[in-house]
């Protein structure tokens, strides 16, 4: 990952927008194909047929080696877990992350649910409170001067729910590559922070876990499991920061109705 931030002007933006929406639809396939009895490999068909019928380009698939158009994480799982032959049984916690390219710019964005009705109370909250720590991450970027802003108010949702970040995996910048600088921490961070300026752009992406937040990487070398074998969740999206506020890259809305609750209305990219 570069250094250096990559600041985009407002086509750019547009063009990242497209790529988002590409995503959000990836997404919302691979969850419909998440069924009981279904396969981690249907939920990466699902979504690569989606991004192909668009005419975008997957940029995880060959990414370093990756395997797969999206990562699929089931329960301890948290992120990074690689599409296959594991079925899926009720009640199982599922994470999807994909991500899309269209015309050399990236989209990249993460959802987690359950599937069919929850067997726990907890996997609720956890799924829950996940998602919530992510849109309030979102909506203090809407105000921040710096980017610690936003690990804060991540951490801030965790602490009331229980959770806990997981360390050593943080959100980051986005445009001409998935990953560049600077990078997005999802709790509170001593030290200098990148500041929040237009033409910024961003992928915000908490990872929250019941247990402790200690983590392994199985012998595949990408999955990351929860050290105790806690259950985890992880919601993503890429925002971009404008001179007139802040545009959700990866939602249809802009992400007006996920920073409703926050008072944020998200500005249209013009």
């Amino acid at each position: 990952m570069a250094n250096r931030i990559e600041y985009k002007s407002l086509e750019e933006m547009r063009l990242m927008a497209q790529a988002g929406v590409i995503v959000e639809r990836a997404l919302a396939a691979g969850r419909q194909a998440a069924v009981a009895g279904a396969t981690t490999g249907d939920i990466d068909a699902a979504t690569s047929r989606v991004i192909a019928e668009a005419g975008a380009t997957s940029n995880f698939l060959g990414y370093y080696g990756f395997p797969a158009t999206a990562c699929v994480s089931v329960n301890e799982e948290i992120v990074h877990g690689i599409p296959g032959e594991r079925v899926f049984s009720p009640g199982d916690v599922v994470s999807i992350d994909c991500g899309a390219i269209v015309d050399g710019w990236h989209g990249d964005s993460a959802i987690t649910f359950i599937v069919g009705e929850a067997l726990s109370a907890a996997d609720s909250k956890l799924v829950k409170e996940t998602r919530r720590s992510l849109w309030a991450g979102i909506a203090a970027l809407a105000s921040a001067q710096r980017l610690d802003a936003v690990g804060a108010a991540i951490e801030d949702v965790a602490d009331a729910a229980g959770l806990h970040p997981l360390v050593g995996y943080v959100g980051h910048g986005i445009g001409t590559a998935m990953h560049q600088a600077p990078e997005v921490v999802n709790y509170r961070t001593k030290g200098r922070h990148a500041r929040v300026k237009p033409g910024l752009c961003v992928a915000i992406e908490p990872m929250l876990v019941l247990g402790t937040e200690d983590s392994r990487v199985l012998d595949d070398d990408w999955t990351v499991v929860s050290a105790d074998g806690s259950r985890g969740a992880h919601w993503e999206h890429s925002v971009a920061v404008h001179d007139g506020g802040i545009w959700v890259l990866t939602a249809s809305d802009g992400g007006a109705s996920g920073l409703a609750p926050f008072g944020v209305v998200p500005a249209p990219l013009r």
